[in-house]
């Protein structure tokens, strides 16, 4: 594709029609919507720079994606996301490999797509720095006087739980991300080292975890984007459930599929089952983010 590397990304490619019942244009706004369009899709389908790390490549497939779920009206947008790990270390396996992509791609997405997320965030930054600056202020005072009562004890221990909370205000009361792992052991080990629901948790505190299987015991109803990490061909009806009620909820904006593995001979066969699965979820799919890499 490109001589300069063994590794291209591209933009997504602009849909050729529209997706489902999402973009409806009348007479009067075609030339607005029209100009919109060109301006959101100008560059899609052609390669881009290489992403300077995996950071820059999650921020970059989070930003398709955000574009992209805008040019399909912030509605039930399905988005697929695609990460080469073919080149790491072969004992992982592909949803392993992609966990750290993950992680910084759901970041990226929650804050460019939930407004109230960043302010949050910022309120919470400013929060844990005014504490540490008075705690430093309180442990310069002169200490007590023997038999003296320490009057800034008690405000000092406040002080560093805000600290330690990292400023947080309590419980995310908004919109939630929503992420389905392909079993509940996955989700389960997802929960705990992604360190969920903790200060220094490697995801905002609008992302929840769930599992293609199982009793569903989660409240889904402010799910507003639901992802779909590494999903495989023996968990597609389940899939096509989970995504068939959130997009009857009304407030989902998109479903994004990450390192989707739904073909898959031995699961899906090469009949009718296996066509019907393509057509039915798979073509309907607008490629967001795409990154593989090549040999030489």
């Amino acid at each position: 594709l490109i001589g300069i590397s063994n590794t291209c990304a591209f933009l997504p490619k602009a849909p050729s029609k529209p997706i489902g019942n999402h973009i409806h244009a009348s007479d009067t706004n075609s030339a607005l919507s029209s100009t919109r369009q060109d301006s959101i899709t100008l560059g899609f389908g052609q390669p881009t720079e290489l992403p300077d790390s995996l950071d820059d490549a999650a921020e970059q497939a989070a930003l398709a994606a955000t574009e992209l779920c805008a040019f399909c009206g912030n509605s039930n947008a399905r988005i697929r996301v695609d990460f080469d790990t073919s080149v790491g270390d072969e004992t992982f396996t592909p949803l392993k490999s992609s966990t750290e992509f993950m992680q910084k791609f759901t970041s990226g997405l929650c804050y460019s797509l939930i407004p109230e997320l960043m302010a949050k965030r910022q309120q919470e930054m400013m929060a844990a720095a005014q504490a540490r600056a008075e705690l430093a202020a309180l442990m310069q005072a002169p200490p007590p006087q023997e038999g003296e009562e320490d009057e800034n004890a008690e405000r000092m221990e406040e002080l560093r739980e805000v600290i330690m909370a990292g400023g947080s205000s309590g419980e995310w009361k908004g919109e939630k991300v929503r992420i389905y792992f392909p079993d509940e052991g996955n989700a389960a080990l997802a929960n705990r080292d992604w360190r969920v629901g903790r200060s220094d948790s490697l995801v905002p505190p609008c992302v929840e975890f769930a599992s293609l299987g199982g009793r569903q015991m989660a409240d889904t109803s402010q799910d507003s984007i639901i992802l779909f990490f590494c999903p495989k061909a023996s968990e597609s009806d389940f899939l096509e459930d989970v995504l068939q009620k959130a997009e009857n909820s009304g407030k989902l904006k998109m479903s994004v599929f990450v390192n989707a593995q739904l073909v898959d001979m031995g699961v899906t066969g090469f009949g009718v089952r296996g066509r019907m699965l393509r057509e039915r979820l798979l073509d309907g799919l607008q490629s967001a983010y795409y990154l593989r890499t090549l040999s030489w």
